[in-house]
């Protein structure tokens, strides 16, 4: 698998598409930096715009990458290479590709700026690590998406919608949900209902870690009482973990059952 990462890895490195993913956030950060005198508010402008679309680069990425690798894919199937392996290999090295871009784009503005001797750098660290667990997750349902549809059209419009849905739509849902059931006692359902979007997840662990939950109100109260703790953050990197695992096990499940 080392193998397949390695070429895949060093492959998307080269890519134009990932230099100019780079410069983006690298320019981002230079504008946040310069706009926001406090790194703490910059943080959270780019919490708004990462979490949005660091999960589109990744789907449209991901569905991206399988169909125009696919002849390539084909013809390693027919080596002695175990199908986990080269699946695997492909999916770690893109989402890799798409995170060091991340990383590399954000982390040098910031240390340019003084992050490092700044008390933001752990609220910094936090957003770098939800962006690369968007960014696996991601990929991954893309990549599953595409591996299931023969049809390049059908796999990037199940690809977007369900990024559209899960970046938007849900959010629209939940909100209308707290609204109509106001009057009764709903904690458990927010909690639940927030563990089904890994977008929503993430943005309220960034804004919990920022120590600002007071502007989600009622609802921003019962996710610190839980979130806001240690067993409630590891509880919510876990499950984040583990949407990243699932999709990739389907991956690797998808892939052994299907007839190329």
């Amino acid at each position: 698998m080392f193998k397949i990462f390695k070429y895949i890895f060093s492959d998307l490195m080269r890519s134009r598409w990932s230099y100019v993913y780079f410069l983006f956030y690298l320019a981002l950060g230079f504008v946040m930096l310069f706009l926001n005198n406090d790194v703490s508010k910059a943080i959270i402008t780019l919490m708004n715009i990462i979490v949005v679309l660091t999960p589109l680069v990744g789907t449209v990425f991901g569905v991206m990458h399988y169909y125009d690798s696919k002849e390539f894919t084909e013809l390693l199937l027919a080596q002695p290479i175990k199908r986990s392996t080269l699946f695997l290999g492909q999916y770690i090295g893109l989402s890799l590709s798409l995170t060091l871009s991340l990383v590399l784009g954000l982390g040098i503005p910031f240390l340019a700026y003084g992050v490092l001797e700044s008390a933001a750098i752990w609220n910094f660290s936090s957003l770098l690590l939800i962006g690369a667990f968007l960014t696996f997750i991601f990929v991954a349902l893309a990549y599953l998406i595409a591996l299931s549809n023969e049809n390049k059209i059908k796999g990037f419009g199940y690809a977007i919608l369900l990024w559209l849905f899960l970046a938007v739509i849900y959010d629209g849902l939940f909100l209308i949900t707290l609204l109509v059931f106001d009057d009764y006692p709903i904690d458990k359902f927010a909690l639940i209902a927030t563990v089904f979007n890994p977008i929503d997840l993430s943005r309220i662990l960034i804004l919990l870690k920022l120590d600002i939950s007071a502007l989600f109100g009622y609802t921003g109260a019962t996710f610190k009482m839980f979130l806001g703790t240690n067993l409630g953050m590891f509880a919510s990197t876990l499950i984040l973990t583990l949407w990243v695992v699932i999709p990739a096990w389907f991956i690797i499940r998808k892939a052994k059952k299907k007839d190329f």
